[in-house]
């Protein structure tokens, strides 16, 4: 006999595996404003779940650097999150492992509509591009001497 109850709608996001088409579809919200095409797109989802396979993580020390730069990319996008443990080794030294963590409420939200963006992507540094000339001038302040 099963006794296991049926997940209610919150504790799915935990239990159940991201789908592909549910990566495909949150990462084409997300890449897709930054003007990257439907066939990259799909290569990153497929890229990024054969890290994660069934899991909702995977260790960062298995990635290349060029590996972790997508990560990194993703990780702005609110896509993946990271996390770290540490343990103390038995000579007593202090160890620290740090994983990369699927944001699943996020993507199923991105992959169902229930989060939606704006349709325009503004990269941080176009903040800077908008800033007056003059903010960049150094500036001293009088001190008064008694």
């Amino acid at each position: 006999m099963n006794h296991q109850s049926t997940p209610q709608n919150g504790e799915r996001c935990h239990l159940e595996p991201i789908t592909i088409e549910d990566f495909n579809q949150a990462l084409l919200k997300t890449l897709g404003r930054r003007g990257m095409e439907v066939e990259e797109v799909k290569y990153i989802s497929h890229f990024i779940l054969n890290f994660f396979g069934y899991e909702e993580r995977t260790l960062d020390n298995i990635l290349t650097q060029k590996d972790r730069d997508v990560f990194y990319m993703l990780e702005e996008e609110g896509i993946l999150k990271t996390f770290q443990e540490e343990t103390t080794l038995y000579r007593g030294k202090d160890w620290r492992i740090h994983y990369w963590v699927l944001n699943k409420e996020y993507i199923r939200g991105l992959a169902n509509g229930e989060i939606s963006l704006g349709e325009e992507f503004n990269p941080p540094e176009e903040i800077y591009m908008r800033l007056d000339e003059d903010i960049w001038e150094r500036r001293t302040i009088d001190r008064v001497t008694e």
